[in-house]
């Protein structure tokens, strides 16, 4: 029976309905239903509208109820602690990824030359001209 479960569940998939997710996180579904309105935890839909709940979700509940109960933080602030713990996990996988080239930059001879592009794009193998995109404007 276990031979059809996958090695590693994804964190992101919608799995969990409702009840079970407040079941996970020690909530009411109530409450998660209104951090879903108020976008704190928003839950993705299913195709009868019902709402669907991944491990992240749950894990991320889990931390508001902490905040708001152990913490006494109120819902603004935990928006903005939600807020900036993205924009954290963003830049952590931003700096993955930018060490990750320059690791290739490094091993390749002659491609040590990156440029990056108004959107922040870094491409690699270029050689900086007049018409390469650059990452700052002229001084």
């Amino acid at each position: 029976m276990t031979e059809h479960l996958p090695d590693r569940m994804d964190p992101d998939a919608a799995v969990f309905v409702i009840s079970v997710a407040a079941q996970l996180s020690g909530m009411h579904p109530q409450t998660l239903r209104t951090y879903d309105r108020l976008g704190i935890v928003t839950a993705r839909r299913s195709r009868g509208r019902g709402r669907r709940y991944s491990p992240r979700d749950v894990q991320r509940l889990r931390l508001v109820q902490h905040l708001s109960q152990t913490e006494g933080i109120n819902l603004e602030g935990i928006r903005r602690i939600l807020a900036m713990e993205d924009e954290l996990d963003r830049l952590r996988s931003q700096v993955d990824e930018l060490t990750d080239l320059l690791a290739i930059a490094r091993s390749q001879p002659g491609a040590r030359t990156f440029t990056a592009d108004q959107a922040g794009s870094v491409h690699l193998g270029r050689h900086w001209s007049r018409t390469s995109p650059r990452a700052l404007p002229p001084a």
